[in-house]
């Protein structure tokens, strides 16, 4: 948009002393109406230490799930129990992180290959120059992967590896479980948000990122008609419209959520 009409930016997030991460103003009063009316779970492929440096402009929400599902936070602190619960299941269903990161870095070429990192113990990802990558091949590591259990996404300058039986939709559930949630809302753009959006019962994904660029779509998840930090406001309105509108003790039932 044309810089006189672009939206004011409040900061969320500081990393190397720089701004990193930001809300519009809008979305920041939105999503604290929706922190108040809802149970708010963010939920995140982040790492614990990445999640902790955001700062939402709500009250620090009770639940949060990190690493794609493989930590439960509770009051800011992992579930031990869950996070044991995910480790049977990444053992037991399949490869090891051992070998598909062994696999990731020998077929990595340093051409364009800027850093490796594994993140929690749990899943790998890379950070590239992502114009340099060769065609074809994200979709033959893809391949590898999937026969081994593991899924690959590619979101910005980060690839990420991740076993498949390490969900957000899982962790959600947990929540819900715990809250005694009866009707779960949830957000998302990238291919490792989409098991969460099929598991609620409404999701809305934004006009970009890479589930846009991939045409995924599901009947019960609606598309924004904005785009950027618009799809963000966009969002939030819905979730508090779903959410105000569910029969419950209080607004939304205790709905789940995660806004993008």
């Amino acid at each position: 948009m044309p810089d006189a009409e672009a939206p004011r930016l409040l900061c969320v997030e500081v990393y190397r002393s720089k701004p990193l991460s930001y809300l519009t103003e809008t979305a920041a009063g939105l999503l604290a109406q929706l922190a108040a009316e809802a149970v708010f779970v963010p939920t995140t492929t982040r790492t614990r230490e990445q999640y902790h440096r955001i700062r939402l402009p709500c009250p620090p929400p009770r639940f949060a799930i990190c690493a794609n599902g493989g930590h439960l936070l509770v009051d800011g602190v992992s579930d031990p129990d869950w996070h044991a619960t995910v480790r049977r299941r990444l053992a037991a269903e399949c490869a090891s992180l051992a070998e598909v990161r062994a696999h990731l870095v020998a077929a990595a070429d340093p051409a364009w290959l800027i850093n490796e990192r594994v993140a929690e113990d749990l899943f790998a990802y890379l950070v590239v120059e992502r114009p340099l990558l060769p065609e074809g091949w994200v979709k033959e590591l893809s391949v590898w992967a999937r026969e081994r259990g593991w899924s690959v996404s590619l979101q910005g300058r980060k690839l990420y590896a991740v076993p498949n039986p390490l969900t957000k939709s899982a962790a959600v559930r947990e929540v819900a479980r715990r809250t005694g949630a009866d009707l779960t809302l949830a957000a998302g753009d990238s291919l490792l948000d989409a098991d969460l959006l099929l598991a609620a019962d409404r999701g809305w994904r934004p006009a970009h990122g890479e589930l846009a660029d991939t045409g995924w779509s599901a009947p019960t998840v609606a598309v924004t008609s904005g785009r950027g930090v618009a799809a963000g406001e966009e969002i939030l309105r819905e979730l508090r419209r779903a959410a105000g509108g569910h029969p419950g003790g209080r607004p939304g039932g205790q709905p789940s959520g995660e806004p993008a």
